[in-house]
């Protein structure tokens, strides 16, 4: 083989391996410890089973490739309690993504029992949920209540906790191509409810009062944020995002309990 073909198999290779880093690029956000309180004064049920920390979000990351690997760290060791068989229990997450950041494209409402909308500019084109429920009952579940945005839904064949890390792996495909690197990311926690009152999606809600599988703080009506934690500010995890989230989820309820203003959130991009 002479010079020239050994130079050209080589700059080949280089080439492939060049694409290949640029597929593999993902993305990481941070979030601070400490502000798992929704707008600011949120609880903890009082069953043991809701543990300090095991809401507060701490990291989030998206793996490169065709398949990758999206992980929502907490601030505490997962547990399964209640005999999931995945590795955790009590979480439930909701990723919601917004690939180009165009007012107008995208949904600005978002899933049946968050209570939260989202601004024009961060309306989201796919969500995908972590639940530690078997994929069949989210499925059905979100054919009963959310059949308007079932297409825009992943739900990931299998979800599994391991230390504190909640994570599942989605076919890019699935989420209509591109690159996770530059996507806007804005990721709920929420707590997996079996017994999910009225239309709300497997999630629990949050009263003013806690009670032993209920959050407190909020609202006995239906105004009030039922997010635990998100993301805010630019993602680094520093003290101060704890207050741009609890500014995010500023809400107004009527005296009856109804909605008068409703908490909208942002998405956070690299």
């Amino acid at each position: 083989m002479n010079n020239k073909a050994r130079f050209s198999i080589s700059a080949l290779a280089v080439g492939f391996a060049l694409a290949g880093a640029a597929q593999a690029e993902g993305v990481k956000f941070m979030d601070p410890t400490g502000d798992d309180k929704g707008p600011g004064g949120y609880t903890y049920p009082t069953d043991g089973v809701y543990t300090a920390g095991s809401f507060d979000l701490v990291e989030f990351e998206v793996t490169g490739g065709d398949n990758p690997d999206f992980k929502v760290t907490v601030n505490d060791r997962l547990a399964d309690p209640w005999g999931m068989g995945v590795g955790f229990a009590t979480q439930m997450v909701f990723i919601f993504i917004d690939k180009d950041g165009e007012v107008g494209k995208g949904h600005t409402k978002s899933l049946p029992g968050l209570n939260v909308d989202f601004a024009p500019e961060s309306a989201w084109e796919k969500v995908i949920i972590l639940s530690p429920q078997p994929a069949s009952r989210v499925g059905a579940e979100v054919k009963a209540k959310a059949a308007d945005l079932a297409a825009d839904i992943v739900i990931p064949r299998r979800t599994t906790g391991t230390g504190k890390t909640i994570s599942a792996k989605v076919k890019l495909e699935d989420l209509g191509g591109g690159d996770p690197s530059k996507w806007g990311y804005q990721v709920v926690m929420q707590s997996n409810e079996g017994f999910p009152d009225k239309s709300d999606l497997l999630s629990r809600k949050v009263n003013e009062f806690e009670g032993q599988h209920r959050f407190g703080g909020g609202n006995d009506g239906d105004c009030d944020p039922h997010v635990i934690d998100i993301l805010a500010g630019k993602g680094a995890g520093t003290p101060d995002e704890a207050q741009a989230q609890f500014d995010m989820l500023k809400h107004e309820c009527g005296a009856d309990g109804s909605s008068v203003k409703r908490a909208t959130l942002q998405m956070i991009r690299k």
